[in-house]
């Protein structure tokens, strides 16, 4: 008689649910949490805002857990013996046989703030209720991309921010006022205010506001460089990590009229002119409306701001990027000769900013990286 694994109501505290062993050199990326609804409109500081309970789920994503595309069971043949045979749903003498369920990690604790008077100055908060005697946690602000004119703090960086509560961060992800309708400097002033909310409000998420991090992507990448060297950068933040981030405007505005250039770059371009509310005279104008539009430009590029004491920065592009690694060399060499670590990190392929993430490297990467420079151990 064939003997299988019966896992009934009676045994549900002994069963153990199949767990996916990854190979290779990054075995610690944990696997996807399944996305749950968006919260209700945001409310303020008060209470009026919505909070999620740390709910868990065995919901599996499309195609089954991280490292099992085929959606079985890993490591052997769903429904079947450990060596591989298949085995009848009802055998004569009752046997029934068990189907391993992945169980996903707790979602973290989910609440929208007000940290302005704008619809825009929100900011989402992601944290794991630890108890009021547990130790303040390291904390990252992200700041989402788009042009400067577009982008959410929510959509795919809710994956991202669950991700790395499962680190050990609280994580906050950020909107601010968008171009055109808002100018720069609008942009990083709501992305320093969003920074001063998190840490005068540390307490609510058991955050610590002396250990918080940056992390952007694309114009949110320009903006979280911003806060590593605007006044003195370490002020601020302890660290950056930025995603393809297009830190000297006037590098990207003259590279949307060379030849070859791409339609994207030709949209970064005109995005330039629409954060500053003026066209960079680069023909020798010297009218005074150019030279107050070269003096925002000038405030807009990052490395004007580079000093002694800024934040270190790790910094990502695709070799393929339509934002070039140029944008991060050029920051890093002054970053450098400030004094300040800088790292500047390829990543293989025709990527932008988030889409660095699908890298089984990026993630690793990065959270090694926040780790390092937020004295944060391992999980």
């Amino acid at each position: 008689m064939r003997k299988t694994l019966v896992c009934g109501a009676v045994f549900a505290a002994a069963c153990v649910s199949a767990v996916a062993v990854p190979v290779g050199a990054h075995a610690t990326t944990p696997a996807p949490t399944p996305p749950v609804p968006s919260a209700t409109p945001p409310g303020d500081l008060g209470g009026s805002g919505t909070e999620s309970p740390s709910t868990s789920s065995t919901t599996l994503p499309p195609g089954g857990p991280e490292g099992d595309p085929q959606g079985g069971t890993p490591g052997g043949t769903p429904g079947g013996t450990p060596g591989g045979e298949p085995v009848p749903d009802g055998e004569p003498d009752g046997t029934v046989t068990a189907h391993a369920v992945m169980v996903t990690p707790e979602l973290p604790k989910f609440r929208t703030y007000s940290y302005g008077k704008s619809a825009a100055q929100r900011v989402d908060a992601y944290w794991r209720d630890e108890g009021p005697r547990a130790k303040p946690r390291p904390t990252v602000l992200i700041l989402h991309g788009g042009y400067w004119q577009s982008g959410d703090k929510g959509g795919g960086w809710k994956y991202f921010a669950r991700r790395l509560t499962e680190q050990g961060f609280v994580v906050l992800s950020a909107n601010y006022r968008l171009a055109p309708k808002a100018q720069w400097p609008a942009q990083r002033d709501d992305s320093l205010s969003a920074l001063d909310f998190v840490k005068t409000h540390a307490r609510l998420w058991n955050a610590d506001p002396t250990r918080v991090a940056v992390v952007g992507s694309s114009a949110g990448g320009h903006l979280a460089t911003q806060l590593g060297t605007f006044g003195t950068g370490t002020g601020q933040v302890r660290a950056v990590v930025a995603l393809s981030p297009p830190n000297n405007p006037l590098m990207a505005f003259r590279d949307g009229v060379k030849p070859g250039a791409t339609a994207r770059q030709v949209k970064l371009r005109q995005a330039v002119t629409d954060l500053l509310g003026c066209v960079p005279d680069i023909e020798g104008d010297n009218s005074g409306e150019r030279d107050d539009c070269w003096t925002r430009l000038d405030d807009a590029g990052t490395t004007t701001h580079v000093s002694a004491g800024d934040a270190p920065m790790l910094l990502m592009h695709g070799t393929g990027d339509f934002v070039p690694v140029a944008q991060s060399t050029e920051l890093a060499r002054a970053l450098r000769e400030a004094g300040v670590q800088a790292t500047v990190k390829s990543v293989e392929g025709d990527l932008h900013a988030t889409q660095m993430l699908d890298d089984q490297q990026t993630f690793p990467t990065i959270v090694s990286w926040l780790r390092k420079h937020l004295d944060a151990p391992a999980e």
